[in-house]
């Protein structure tokens, strides 16, 4: 069975490139009947906030990701211990006490003689004497990872296809710091062993990190999960910019979209295939290949998002609308309205022209007589009859005063809606009602000289 799992860390909201990882992961486990799992990285106690855990649940909800399971980091502490202790003693890890100022001071030796800025494992060289020594002086250390040198590191990448990684050309990497705490590496692989993960899906500033980390399956015994990364998402305009990066389901729910628009558009960019309006995560999940996954950067225009989600609400049932429908809004009056719409919320300016009040518009004297004429055509008029009763205003009004086109209807619906464009009036007009059309007719129309 397909695991896979999305792992935010507790310090922030999630962003969009967040929510695109979560849903990708949520759709290779489900297209192959399998379970996505959430986990929380909150080992970092100081950043990490219950209120963020909770908006973390409450937005995978809203985008109809709800996880198959649930595991924090905090919770596993023990199983952390144990694997690290499994190291030290196969001697895969080993103690370490450059200060920040120090290594840096490596780092930049290093660069100015145009050399890679690789640890030199020092550390590997200290005596027992030097050991002892730091610590009398109450020097913690932190502690690194030992790279396998003459291990090859290889995998099939899902996405980018066969990856090749020389462990001499790596650092050996931090996995624990001299206060105790855990960096992300370590505690990844082994929380992936424990949970049964299988399958690894996740952006290619990741790739680094999956080579060292396939020797840490390795050095605990395991067998490495299948890694895909796929390329990071820009904005249309060719960069992540820094309010892209911070967009998160809050702000997609403040502009009032739908959660499958947003999923629509993250399923698809990136790939090969066609970015369509899908209505539900079924759909997604079918269509869902990695092999479509392209390596040039992910774009997201916010056009895109918002025609997908006017498609959606174009094909809504007034039952998925209505619990968001203004107070005597019926499915008439939705079916009415709904081609006009972007958002589901803006059926409520629209039911606003329907039940008024609406402002008198300024017409030219000519058409204010002509609405005076249509105000006393609207009182007379037999509102059931055959064709509706804008057929049968308009025929009135076109025998009446030779009017057509343009110079007929456009006068009509100004003063009918206040505005020149909208749902069609054989529906709309209905729904105004005679009362209301009569008043709204005679308001657009010159006093009586």
């Amino acid at each position: 069975m397909i695991v896979t799992r999305f792992a935010p860390s507790p310090t922030g909201q999630l962003h969009v490139g967040n929510i695109r990882t979560a849903l990708h992961n949520a759709l290779l486990a489900r297209k192959a009947g399998g379970r996505f799992l959430l986990r929380i990285d909150d080992t970092d106690a100081e950043r990490s906030r219950e209120d963020y855990v909770e908006a973390i649940r409450a937005d995978l909800a809203w985008l109809g990701l709800a996880p198959n399971g649930e595991e924090r980091q905090s919770a596993r502490l023990a199983f952390y211990e144990q694997a690290f202790d499994r190291l030290k003693t196969a001697g895969r890890v080993y103690p370490a006490y450059e200060t920040a100022q120090e290594l840096e001071l490596k780092r930049k030796i290093l660069l100015g003689r145009k050399l890679p800025p690789i640890y030199d494992r020092a550390a590997l060289e200290l005596t027992d004497e030097d050991h002892a020594r730091f610590a009398d002086e109450g020097r913690a250390p932190h502690w690194r990872f030992r790279l396998d040198h003459e291990e090859a590191i290889a995998w099939d990448d899902g996405v980018r296809g066969p990856q090749h990684f020389d462990a001499s050309a790596m650092s050996d990497p931090v996995v624990r710091r001299a206060d105790g705490s855990w960096l992300y590496m370590l505690p990844s692989c082994v929380d992936d062993i424990e949970m049964g993960i299988t399958d690894v899906l996740r952006g290619e500033d990741h790739v680094s990190n999956t080579a060292v980390q396939i020797q840490m399956f390795t050095a605990l015994g395991a067998v490495p999960p299948r890694f895909a990364h796929e390329a990071l998402m820009v904005g249309a305009e060719g960069k992540l910019s820094k309010r892209l990066g911070s967009t998160g389901v809050g702000d997609f729910r403040a502009q009032g979209l739908e959660p499958m628009a947003v999923n629509s558009l993250l399923a698809r960019i990136g790939t090969s295939q066609p970015v369509e309006a899908q209505h539900d995560m079924a759909a997604l999940a079918d269509g869902f290949d990695l092999s479509t996954f392209g390596r040039a950067p992910a774009r997201f225009d916010e056009a895109e998002l918002l025609r997908l989600n006017a498609q959606l609400v174009h094909a809504m049932p007034y039952a998925d609308a209505a619990p968001r429908l203004p107070d005597g809004m019926d499915e008439a009056a939705w079916l009415t309205i709904r081609p006009n719409l972007e958002r589901v919320s803006d059926a409520s300016e629209w039911w606003r022209v329907v039940t008024g009040p609406v402002a008198a518009p300024e017409l030219s004297e000519e058409d204010a007589a002509f609405v005076h004429a249509a105000a006393d055509a609207a009182e007379a008029l037999d509102w059931n009859a055959e064709g509706g009763a804008w057929k049968a205003l308009t025929d009135a009004l076109k025998q009446r005063t030779g009017r057509k086109g343009k110079a007929l209807f456009l006068p009509l619906r100004l003063a009918l809606t206040g505005m020149d464009h909208g749902p069609d009036m054989h529906a709309l007009l209905p729904l105004i009602g005679p009362d209301r059309a009569a008043r709204r007719l005679r308001a657009g129309s010159p006093p009586a000289s």
